[in-house]
């Protein structure tokens, strides 16, 4: 197969040019598989041997065999190998919330990866980012796949989305970083490879290109995993919308130079002519459904509306089955090596080159260095965290003075308000008190009696009434 060749010339590479610690970041470069011209009746076999001549590259010569020999048997051997062992899959799902992420991974494995028992992620948006997997085992035919999904319910549905992709960040590079840890044991046992192969990230079905959001996260991670742009319920979409809308995303990806998965070139003129039609429908525009509908006798699974149906598995009506047959039935296994070779490689290169003489100009420290280093860093980082700190703190004990402050001038300012006020109240009473000492006077003055003496007649006056009241009673009875 044209990837398995482009993956072995990355291998001749590696070994002949880079030190082990090299990052895998090479272009692929397909190897042209020698054909026999000699007649299949004379059932005679060939034997490539390489053979050193010193100061020269290696001369490869072609040798007859007289009959069968048996090691034309070891792709079968390592085929029976590979099925009993079964394969292991790791699918990334990142978009936001009701793109129908989770309906495209029950369409395309044709299970119920999720269902009552583990909803999407759409239903299981929180506060924050999450990512969660969903592992299980598919038989088909005798060969297993035990297929990882991951899926980060919450991204891209909160009002502030900085830093949203960091959670996704982190959870590939801690994968990387426990296989690196199990590699490097000296008691290596077999074990389950966690990696994330590929990543599909579901883009709106809408006419205005990409958002902010969606090339920070493509650039944040096209460099750590195999990323495929898919555009998400291509059915709200017409034709023609959805060939200028991939146009726009593809011409917005060049221009932000973000690296997606690249198809292995071929050899063989018929496998690029399959290449060159589904590079075409780059980025993929899908239409996913489990409902199976019957149409003049015939099962077909799509989604039905008032003006007809959209079939799922009609390339006339979406890229579903490009998908799924580049995904699972022609480049599973790119993906997995493109993974191993290239990202891991250059996650490992990055580890390791510290420790290694081969590393990069300024990283050749010893561990007792390294970690001296980080102390220091630590330390400085503590430094300025504190200095941070007391500066914070100074100058909200200075707007809270200044707060008090403030506080004690208004007060001020009512208190002499308020004295202004009694000031003027107790001026206005003494002015009247004056005015009816005046009146007083003027009337005694007028009538001839004081008023005290018309206050004295006064009382006289009821105490005599009173008296008579009393005597008038008595008289009754």
């Amino acid at each position: 197969m044209p990837h398995q060749n482009s993956v072995t010339s990355i291998k001749t590479n590696i070994s002949t040019n880079l030190p082990p610690t090299a990052p895998m970041n090479l272009p692929r470069v397909p190897v042209k598989s020698e054909s026999s011209t000699e007649p299949t009746e004379n059932k005679e076999k060939l034997l490539k041997t390489d053979q050193s001549v010193t100061g020269k590259s290696n001369d490869r010569k072609v040798k007859k065999l007289d009959g069968y020999v048996g090691f034309a048997n070891l792709p079968n051997q390592v085929y029976r190998k590979a099925v009993k062992k079964g394969f292991e899959f790791t699918l990334m799902v990142v978009g936001r919330s009701g793109l129908g992420k989770s309906t495209l991974i029950n369409t395309m494995f044709l299970a119920d990866i999720y269902g009552k028992d583990h909803p999407g992620p759409s239903l299981r948006v929180g506060k924050t980012v999450r990512v969660e997997t969903n592992r299980c085992l598919l038989k088909e035919k005798g060969v297993n796949l035990s297929l990882t999904v991951v899926d980060t319910p919450g991204f891209g549905d909160a009002v502030d989305n900085s830093d949203c992709w960091q959670p996704v960040l982190e959870y590939i590079e801690s994968r990387y970083e426990e296989f690196l840890n199990a590699e490097s044991r000296v008691n290596r046992k077999l074990q389950h490879d966690s990696r994330v192969h590929c990543c599909l990230y579901f883009l709106e079905s809408n006419t205005h290109g990409m958002t902010p959001l969606d090339v920070e996260f493509m650039q944040r991670l096209h460099d750590k995993v195999n990323i495929i742009p898919i555009i998400s319920k291509a059915d709200t979409m017409t034709p023609d919308e959805v060939t200028e809308y991939k146009k726009q995303i593809l011409q917005e990806i060049a221009q932000h130079k973000i690296k997606i998965y690249d198809f292995p070139d071929s050899d063989k003129e018929e496998d690029r002519e399959n290449l060159k039609k589904l590079k075409a429908r780059v980025p993929f525009a899908v239409v996913g459904s489990t409902e199976v509908h019957e149409v003049d006798g015939k099962k077909i699974r799509g989604r039905k509306y008032p003006w007809g149906l959209v079939e799922v598995e009609n390339l006339d009506h979406c890229d579903f089955v490009a998908l799924r047959n580049m995904l699972l039935r022609t480049h599973l296994q790119d993906l997995k090596e493109v993974t191993s070779n290239v990202h891991y490689e250059n996650f490992r290169f990055r580890k390791l080159a510290c420790f290694s003489a081969d590393g990069p100009k300024g990283m050749t420290k010893n561990p007792l260095a390294q970690m001296e280093d980080e102390k220091r860093d630590h330390d400085a980082k503590l430094k300025k965290m504190e200095t941070e700190m007391e500066q914070v703190f100074e100058m909200k004990v200075k707007e809270k003075k200044q707060k008090l402050k403030d506080s004690e001038i208004a007060l001020q300012q009512k208190n002499e308000q308020m004295l202004k006020r009694l000031e003027s109240e107790a001026s206005e009473l003494d002015e009247r008190r004056r005015q009816l000492e005046i009146e007083i006077r003027e009337w005694e003055s007028s009538s001839g009696i004081s008023l005290d003496e018309l206050r004295r007649r006064s009382l006289e006056r009821e105490t005599t009434d009173g008296k008579e009241k009393k005597t008038k009673k008595k008289g009754l009875f």
